[in-house]
């Protein structure tokens, strides 16, 4: 690299990895999500686009004819000599690789709008239109492969563009829309998409390309550090840029002549100030900042408002320039207190919105494992005295924790650093330290260490934060397995603190019970939003209602939440209390109901058992042993009943007919051959499934020996699916219907059974539909069994789904689920 007449050599890679190039990422996603919303509105809202189109144009559209055609000449020179405007810039200043991604664009844009469904259509431009304005150049401002060709160049070519250029050329291309609402017309929908996928194309080719942001501009640095006295004979790339700066290592010779000047400072040729490093050879360390860490710093600072509450996370900033100040600034501050590794020397912006950041060698080497406890103790001394200054450190990997020859600890990297901290950012720092300190010395003497230099609260309020949600990434990432290592901290803490148990910090502006929760509500809103429509209708038929079978009915359906209960209380072998137990059954149907095939029941089932002390392995094999019963049991009622019914019995209407059992049997079969093929499944069935259903075996085999808790098992399963079968009898009865109990038993459980396989939560609208279909085929007239079948579900399903949301919410602050 040559400066001002010098040749300074520069040693590394110092572009950018495109997958790091956040602002031409960021506009290639943008640009996509603005072609999704084109052809969205196009095919969903263009009638309603059209009318409002029109009814601006008649307001606005106030040219004559003839200065509508003077209009569009105009305009139509302009767009027309646009594209021929860049070209000869870009032949004029010899940027020949711009030129290549130039034309590239363009031709693509033009090429993709002109394939149509019978190949490809090339573009006709008379100088006759009857059904525009009689002009040529009217024909441009129409044309959708014109105004994509144009949306891409000049995509393509902005970066480079003088600012006031690539504001007036993007404002004359935008100007069609206007100039179609003056005139009296309607903006073309295929224009406005010429316009995004021309915006798309170019996005990119620009990420392909690449912009000027990407051209480090060292030589303004070279000029920078001359100004402070610092002549540079050498660049090094330390580490290329990617989530963080840039980072150059530059070695320079004194300059005296400038260091001796009344204006500038004397910082080369002389010694170097207490606190302040100097390597043998002047080596300086510049950090600098492009627009791409700009625009990644903005999206992490949005990222951090929408997820993390607010003051688990430093102060945003309006600029890079005002962030890069902040960490000079920073610096000198804590440098003050004799705690700082290196000395800020300069911030300076540069060109194409580069900013700089130079700072001394820090002294010193990394914290290692061999540094042993004693220099572990004067780490947590250190952060200790910053703390009492009221400053944060926000950022304690090891690589910047540094060790003098003398055991003095000294810290650099202050990105993340505060002035006027408060206490959640104390205990961020300590957690940090307790992570990175584990992962070199261990898990004992790094909470040892911790412990005996800070306060007891202290620790256990920072031992909270050793979570996965609370732990910045970065730092987890640069701690080998950081999640067990922070669970193993945990446990070391209570040990040696004496604590009974660590609740972990809620970092985040909602927790995953109330992100749970909210699902759940939506799911719920979602599945009896259709039914809504019924409640007039049913409202209407309950003046026939007799109340004495709706009470029984409702009194039948509370005894089936005591036999799953009953049951489930002797799957866990009576572990848990039984009363709630019973409550969680009743919060149950709120989790069934809003999920799809109720599996948000079995797994509240599976917490509810773990937070009564059972261990995971044992709270699923309990869950896993009721459901087999529950099928087994459900198998064998139904054969009873099947044969209670007798023979005259037609139960076509809901078993399906050979050929359809065999297809599914087959595709079953076929599905369950081809995942033994995968590795992966196999895996999971033998590590996952095979002990877990050993497990359920054995417990089959246990209750064998023990008849008591068999007959309470199976008790308990056979009043839950006789007590809804019952329920359903005592709904028809209240409407006046007449049928027998077998009857209803059969159609509960068949149409239950072949509801369950529906994918909406709860079996919602499947259950409806098989339960009212299976009563109109043993004779139940439709008046009877509609208002019936709504009425079993109130009873068995909305009424327990309304009575268990607070249920589960008082479950979970009384921290049983």
């Amino acid at each position: 690299m040559r400066v001002d007449g010098r040749e300074i050599p520069v040693s590394g890679s110092l572009l950018q990895p495109r997958i790091r190039r956040t602002t031409d990422i960021l506009r290639v996603v943008l640009s996509a999500l603005a072609v999704a919303i084109v052809i969205a509105g196009s095919l969903i809202t263009r009638p309603q686009w059209e009318q409002l189109e029109r009814s601006v144009s008649n307001i606005v559209g106030f040219l004559t004819p003839e200065q509508s055609n003077l209009v569009y000449i105009v305009y139509g020179i302009a767009i027309l000599a646009l594209p021929f405007a860049i070209l000869v810039r870009l032949v004029l200043q010899r940027q020949w690789k711009l030129l290549a991604g130039f034309l590239f664009a363009g031709l693509i844009a033009l090429g993709l709008f002109s394939i149509t469904g019978t190949g490809f259509s090339a573009p006709r431009w008379h100088l006759s239109e009857p059904q525009q304005v009689n002009t040529f150049l009217s024909q441009f401002l129409d044309d959708p492969r014109w105004i994509a060709m144009l949306a891409a160049v000049l995509t393509v070519a902005s970066p480079w563009l003088p600012a006031r250029w690539r504001r007036w050329w993007w404002t004359l291309l935008l100007a069609f829309v206007p100039i179609h609402l003056f005139v009296s017309l309607v903006v073309p929908a295929r224009a406005a998409l010429g316009l995004v996928v021309g915006w798309l194309v170019g996005a990119v080719i620009v990420l392909v390309v690449g912009t000027p942001a990407l051209e480090v501009p060292l030589g303004a640095a070279v000029r920078v550090l001359a100004q402070r006295g610092f002549r540079v004979t050498a660049f090094k790339v330390v580490r290329p840029a990617a989530r963080g700066p840039l980072v150059i290592s530059a070695s320079t010779v004194p300059q005296p002549e400038l260091a001796a000047s009344p204006n500038m400072p004397s910082s080369a040729g002389t010694e170097p100030a207490p606190g302040e490093s100097r390597s043998p050879d002047n080596a300086l360390i510049l950090e600098l900042y492009g627009a791409n860490q700009r625009s990644r710093g903005m999206l992490q600072q949005l990222k951090r408002r929408l997820t993390l509450r607010s003051g688990e996370y430093p102060a945003s900033f309006a600029s890079m320039r005002r962030a890069v100040e902040h960490r000079a600034l920073m610096g000198f501050a804590i440098a003050d207190l004799g705690l700082a590794s290196n000395k800020p020397l300069t911030v300076a912006e540069l060109d194409r919105g580069w900013m700089m950041y130079a700072h001394t060698v820090p002294q010193g080497r990394p914290l290692a494992a061999a540094d042993g406890e004693k220099t572990l103790t004067r780490v947590w001394q250190t952060l200790h005295s910053m703390h009492q200054a009221q400053i944060s450190h926000g950022d304690l990997r090891t690589d910047e924790i540094r060790v003098l020859d003398d055991d003095t600890v000294l810290f650099e990297g202050f990105v993340q650093s505060e002035f006027g901290a408060y206490k959640v950012r104390f205990d961020s720092d300590v957690a940090q330290l307790l992570l990175s300190s584990a992962a070199l010395f261990g898990v004992e003497p790094a909470v040892r260490t911790a412990l005996g230099v800070l306060d007891k609260q202290a620790v256990l309020d920072a031992s909270a934060r050793l979570t996965r949600t609370a732990m910045p990434a970065h730092l987890r990432k640069a701690v080998p397995d950081a999640g067990e290592l922070m669970k193993r901290l945990r446990e070391e803490v209570t040990d040696q603190t004496g604590q009974d148990k660590i609740e972990a910090a809620q970092v985040t502006r909602f927790s995953r019970n109330q992100i749970i929760q909210l699902v759940l509500l939506i799911g719920l809103v979602y599945v009896a939003y259709p039914y809504i429509s019924q409640v007039p209708t049913f409202f209407s038929e309950l003046n026939k209602l007799h109340w004495g079978w709706a009470t029984l009915g409702l009194a039948v359906s509370a005894l089936t939440y005591v036999g799953a209960a009953m049951a489930l209380w002797a799957c866990a072998s009576e572990a848990v209390k039984f009363r709630n137990l019973l409550l969680m059954q009743i919060a149950n149907t709120f989790a069934a109901t809003t999920t799809p095939a109720g599996v948000g029941g079995l797994a509240l089932s599976v917490r509810f058992l773990q937070k009564g002390g059972l261990g995971a392995v044992r709270a699923t094999a309990a869950v896993a042993l009721q459901q087999t019963v529950q099928v087994i049991t459900h198998v064998i009622l139904l054969l009873i009943f099947g044969a209670l019914a007798g023979t005259s019995t037609d139960l076509s209407h809901f078993v399906p007919n050979a050929t359809v059992l065999y297809l599914v049997a087959g595709a079953l079969l076929g599905v369950l051959g081809a995942t033994m093929f995968i590795p992966t499944v196999r895996r999971w069935l033998l590590n996952e499934v095979r002990p877990q259903l050993a497990d359920v075996l054995g417990q089959l085999k246990d209750l064998g020996r023990k008849p008591w808790r068999l007959a309470m098992i199976v008790g308990g399963c056979a009043t839950t699916t006789l007590g809804m079968a019952l329920a359903l009898w005592a709904s028809i009865e209240a409407f006046g219907g007449s049928t027998t109990f077998v009857t209803v038993t059969i159609v509960t459980m068949i149409g239950g059974t072949l509801a369950s396989a529906a994918p909406t939560p709860g079996g919602v609208g499947a259950v409806e539909a098989a339960l009212i279909g299976g009563l109109a085929a043993f004779g139940v007239s439709a008046e009877i069994a509609v208002p019936a079948v709504l009425l079993y579900r109130v009873l068995t399903c909305w009424l327990p789904v309304f009575c268990g949301w607070p249920i589960m919410r008082w479950l979970t602050a009384k921290d049983m689920i």
